[in-house]
């Protein structure tokens, strides 16, 4: 089950059903099923403070996953900055609920076992991520 949670800021994701459906197909697509994932929506700030205390690292992020995964089954945590991501959006030129849904699948990618440390891995991932994607504008 995907779950929905908001951390210390206001602000309303219409879209729970669908991403639902859409991150199962995901886990589906790569041999796997949707355990329990929480997707919390959070500040810059709130998202900075997970950052040191849990890996030690001083910086913004527009995400951070936790991931508990147990076999084929995906369980885990989104942490995702929606101050980030809007910065991200204007960065790119893109809409911020596709910033937002890129930054959400990159996360589930992670729970697979996708990684993006090396210059391989980012295309990798990249290629997912807009896969995945173009399959949600189809739901």
């Amino acid at each position: 089950m995907v779950s929905f949670y908001f951390e210390d800021i206001k602000f309303v994701f219409r879209q729970k059903t669908l991403t639902r459906k859409w991150l199962k197909l995901v886990a589906e697509s790569e041999i796997c099923r949707i355990g329990d994932i929480s997707v919390i929506f959070c500040s810059d700030n709130y998202i900075l403070d997970i950052n040191q205390k849990y890996l030690g690292h001083d910086y913004f992020t527009d995400i951070i996953t936790f991931d508990y995964r147990e076999g084929d089954r995906l369980s885990g945590d989104l942490f995702i900055s929606v101050d980030s991501v809007r910065e991200n959006s204007i960065e790119y030129g893109t809409a911020f609920n596709d910033e937002l849904n890129r930054v959400i699948v990159h996360g589930l990618l992670h729970i697979i076992g996708y990684d993006d440390h090396t210059d391989e891995d980012i295309k990798v991932m990249r290629s997912k991520e807009n896969y995945y994607l173009s399959l949600r504008e189809l739901l």
